[in-house]
């Protein structure tokens, strides 16, 4: 009798069922939310996506940074000629026409199959934007009259190294002729910036014609350098290198006869950009741990636009 009811107390005892991983459902029966267990840590994985990087590699993606520092340079080598009036307009002027024709030449060679409506487009835009210009010249030219001197040089540092901070230097300013993304929103910013920064300078300047010129050639250089190095780089990687070492020795060149200091500073900006972060960033890869596992976020594995 009393084994009889021994098995009848242990037959109407709960069972326990097996925990079971679960996408969505709630709670399980018998289980807290947070349970997990043996078999919970067998899918983790350990840098699974951790790109090992090669020094070489990393110093030839630098040249990028290099030479639109060097670009960024040479504008304010020709600002500071500018307002010494080694540089006059005339002479500025025949520099806009210069780079001007060689940045659609450079842009018909390397540009694959530019439309005749998309270039003549162009032509019209930077016809009707550099009439714009010289009517609106007068009015920059006393846009920071009662500001002193002092204060333009101080702001207009601060926007040059804004535009260098936020650039996109993997892309380009204006978007590229076959180009599937648009500038972002960092790269407007510093696009904004070194507009800003060209206005004050200009300001500064003796005469309306200098404003026009000055003006014109830095949104020239802003807008459409990287736009071309874009086009260069997409064409020919070897190409870049070379018109980026040119660059380079013509930047340190022309600094060496403004000042012997700045030329130091500049020389070791360039050293540190191309060669000791690269060799920093393939160092401190070592120390790079990643985990993945059950946990994570799921990710679609399709575009959800289309």
């Amino acid at each position: 009798m009393i084994q009889m009811e021994a098995n009848i107390s242990g037959s109407s005892s709960p069972t326990h069922s097996k925990w079971r991983k679960v996408v969505y459902g709630g709670m399980q029966p018998g289980f807290d939310d947070n349970h997990t267990d043996e078999s919970f840590l067998e899918e983790m994985i350990m840098n699974a996506n951790v790109v090992k990087r090669d020094l070489l590699k990393v110093v030839l993606d630098a040249v990028s940074i290099s030479q639109y520092l060097c670009i960024v340079a040479l504008v304010v080598l020709v600002w500071t000629y500018t307002l010494r009036n080694t540089l006059n307009e005339k002479y500025l002027l025949l520099l806009n026409v210069s780079l001007l024709g060689s940045g659609f030449f450079i842009l018909l060679l390397t540009a694959d199959m530019i439309p005749f409506n998309l270039l003549l487009n162009y032509l019209l835009k930077n016809t009707f934007f550099i009439t714009a210009l010289y009517m609106l010249s007068p009015i920059y030219h006393t846009l920071t009259r009662s500001i002193s001197s002092n204060s333009i040089w101080a702001l207009t540092a601060s926007l040059l190294i804004l535009h260098l901070f936020l650039h996109n230097y993997s892309g380009s300013t204006v978007k590229a002729p076959g180009a599937l993304e648009n500038p972002t929103l960092t790269s407007n910013i510093s696009l904004n910036a070194s507009i800003v920064a060209s206005l004050l300078i200009s300001s500064r300047l003796p005469s309306r014609l200098h404003v026009f010129a000055i003006v014109l050639f830095s949104l020239q250089v802003f807008l459409f350098a990287p736009l071309v190095t874009y086009c260069v780089k997409k064409r020919s990687f070897k190409l870049h290198i070379c018109f980026s070492l040119q660059l380079l020795v013509l930047t340190l060149i022309f600094t060496y006869q403004l000042h012997k200091l700045l030329f130091i500073l500049l020389l070791g900006i360039f050293v540190f950009v191309n060669l000791v972060c690269p060799y920093w960033l393939i160092r401190i890869q070592e120390y790079k741990f990643e985990i993945n596992g059950p946990w994570d976020e799921a990710k679609l594995c399709f575009n959800i636009t289309e």
